[in-house]
Formats: C-alpha cells, sequence, structure tokens
C-alpha cells in the first residue's frame, strides 16, 4: 500500500474509528488501540471494494467486531474501571453535555444513537451493519432517546416528582 493511501485511510476513518471505540469501550486509551488494530488490519489485508460506501461499512464493521472481541476479552471482564471503583469519589463536572448523557445509555441504544445521529446512517443501514433487525434499531433510537430526554430533563430538574 502506497504511503499516500495509507494517509488518506488515516485522515477519513480516524475519528470513526475513535468515536466508535470510545462508545463500546468507554475509554480514550482502548478506542486509540482499536483504531491502530483496524488501519492495520485494512493495510495487510489490502480489501477490494466497489465504493468509498462498500469501504467505510468495511470499515465500521471491522471496528466494531474489534470492539466487542475486545469487551469479551479476559482483561475486560475481570477488570472494573476506575469510575465504577467504590472507593473513588465522583469528580464528574454536574453540567454534562449531549455526548457524555448519551455515553450513560445501554450499549445497544449508544450504539445506535451514534451511527444514526454522527455517522448518519440509516435505520436499516445500521441493522445491517450490527446484525439485527430493522425494527430493533427503530426501538433502540425509540427508546434511546426517551432515555436521554428524560436524563436531561431530570440533569436541569425539570422532571416532576410524585409523592407516592
Amino acid at each position: 500500500m502506497e504511503e499516500k493511501e495509507a494517509r488518506r485511510l488515516v485522515e477519513s476513518y480516524t475519528d470513526m474509528f475513535m468515536r466508535i471505540g470510545t462508545n463500546y469501550l468507554k475509554s480514550t486509551a482502548d478506542a486509540e488501540d482499536i483504531c491502530q488494530a483496524v488501519l492495520v488490519k485494512y493495510i495487510t489485508s489490502d480489501p477490494q471494494f466497489d465504493s468509498l460506501e462498500h469501504e467505510k461499512a468495511w470499515v465500521v464493521r471491522t471496528a466494531i467486531n474489534m470492539c466487542k472481541n475486545e469487551l469479551k476479552s479476559a482483561f475486560f471482564r475481570k477488570t472494573t474501571a476506575l469510575e465504577e471503583a467504590d472507593d473513588v469519589k465522583d469528580i464528574t463536572p454536574p453540567d454534562l453535555g449531549i455526548t457524555e448523557e448519551v455515553m450513560k445509555l445501554p450499549r445497544n441504544y449508544r450504539i445506535s444513537i451514534y451511527l444514526f445521529y454522527y455517522e448518519g446512517y440509516s435505520a436499516k443501514e445500521i441493522a445491517e451493519l450490527l446484525g439485527k433487525r430493522e425494527s430493533a434499531i427503530n426501538m433502540y433510537l425509540s427508546r434511546g432517546r426517551k432515555k436521554l430526554k428524560l436524563s436531561i430533563m431530570n440533569d436541569l430538574g425539570m422532571v416532576k416528582r410524585v409523592n407516592g
């Protein structure tokens, strides 16, 4: 592979790999590892594509698969994130943005919302990428939006509390 082609790959897809990796693994360092692994796989396997959309779908699917494999690894199953440790104080600022709220959603909702809103994929395309039914993706998007709305309204103190 020529240096020019390698540069195009890095410039075109690095940000997307980082966002996908961060969405799945919730760690910038782990996302960087996934980014590097996908680029290495692309360079070493030298896949042939019909179009740029075909190439993009391949790299997204490869990044997602690598993230899923990483989550199955013994390291991820046997470690706890520093933020989840009992003796660590919460240092998260109270004023969170939308991206942080999206990151709090369950994985299926988070990934569907990310691919739909941040990468511009349709529900049908997301279903194909994730190997799920389009109806499931629409459900994840709907429920994810509702959870996101409630979370943001709760953070703003706009949720009415009912005495029960």
